[in-house]
C-alpha cells in the first residue's frame, strides 16, 4: 500500500494509475477506496490522466488524528498533490466536492476544479438539516450506536425517506457503512453551513479563481439541481453542465467523458 504523511503525522493511503496530467478524486460521506463510486470513475480516467483515489482520514487505510479540523484534511490533499509533483487537478462527489471546494480556495497548487452534486440547500425546496444536525452525530457516536448514526445521516443529510431506512440495513453494503460512521461529523462540518436553505456566500469562495465545472444529474432532486445552479452562478470562473438521466448515484462511464474533456 503507498502512502503519505500528512502536516498533522496522519498517514493518508492512495492509490496511483494511469498516466497524463495529475488528477485527484475527492471521495463523499461514508466512501473510501474500497467502497465508493472513484475505483470505477478512476479506471475510465487513467486512459488521459494519473489518477490518484485515497482515503480520507479515519477510513480504509489512512490513519486519523483528534481534534479534527477542515484544515487537517486540506493538509491530506495538499501532501497527495505534493506526492504527485507540486500541483493537480481536482474532482470531488458530494461532500467530498465541498472538501475539494476548501482545498481550492486554500492552495495555489489546485489548478483545476470539477464539482458533482455538493449537498447544498440553497432555498425551500427541501428542508434544511436540523440545527441539532451535528449534536446527534456526536450523541450517537458517543454511545458507539453506528447504525443509528449512518440513518440519521441518511435520514436529515441525505433525505431519504424513512421507509429507506427500513431497507438499507439489510444491504450487503451497510456493515462498510457502519465502519465509517465516525467519520459522518467531518462531512457534516464541510457542508452544515451552506445547507440552511438560504442563498449561498459568494464572499467565501471569492479566492477560487481556476476555471471549475459544476454538474448535476438531470434527474437528481430539485433541491440538489438548484444548489448546483446557485453554486455556478457562485464561483468566479465556473460552468453548469447537466448530465442527461443521471443522479446522485451517478454513473462513471456518462460522468468520465465530461471530466476528461473539462481538465484537458
Amino acid at each position: 500500500m503507498k502512502s503519505v504523511i500528512s502536516k498533522d503525522g496522519t498517514s493518508i493511503g492512495y492509490t496511483r494509475i494511469g498516466g497524463g496530467p495529475v488528477l485527484i478524486l475527492v471521495d463523499g460521506a461514508l466512501c473510501y477506496r474500497a467502497s465508493g463510486p472513484n475505483g470505477p470513475l478512476a479506471e475510465l480516467l487513467s486512459a488521459y490522466f494519473t489518477v490518484y483515489t485515497y482515503d480520507r482520514r479515519g477510513r480504509g487505510d489512512s490513519s486519523d488524528a483528534k481534534p479534527y479540523a477542515i484544515e487537517r484534511e486540506v493538509e491530506d490533499v495538499a501532501a497527495i498533490i505534493e506526492e504527485a509533483g507540486g500541483s493537480a487537478c481536482l474532482y470531488g462527489i458530494s461532500s467530498g466536492a465541498a472538501l475539494a471546494l476548501e482545498a481550492a480556495k486554500r492552495l495555489s497548487s489546485v489548478t483545476k476544479l470539477a464539482l458533482y452534486e455538493a449537498p447544498f440547500v440553497v432555498d425551500g425546496s427541501r428542508l434544511p438539516v436540523p440545527r441539532d444536525y451535528a449534536a446527534v452525530f456526536d450523541k450517537l457516536l458517543a454511545s458507539d450506536r453506528r447504525s443509528a448514526a449512518v440513518k440519521h445521516f441518511m435520514r436529515k443529510g441525505v433525505g431519504l425517506p424513512a421507509i429507506a431506512m427500513l431497507i438499507m440495513p439489510l444491504m450487503p453494503a451497510w456493515s462498510k457503512l457502519k465502519a465509517v460512521a465516525h467519520t459522518l461529523p467531518y462531512d457534516t462540518l464541510l457542508t452544515e453551513r451552506f445547507q440552511q436553505g438560504e442563498p449561498l456566500p459568494a464572499e467565501y469562495w471569492s479566492s477560487v479563481g481556476i476555471p471549475t465545472l459544476v454538474v448535476c444529474g438531470g434527474k437528481s432532486p430539485a433541491w440538489m439541481q438548484n444548489g448546483m445552479k446557485a453554486l455556478a452562478a457562485t464561483l468566479p470562473r465556473a460552468s453548469l453542465h447537466v448530465l442527461p438521466g443521471e443522479t446522485h448515484i451517478v454513473k462513471p462511464q456518462s460522468l468520465a467523458p465530461v471530466l476528461r474533456d473539462f481538465y484537458l
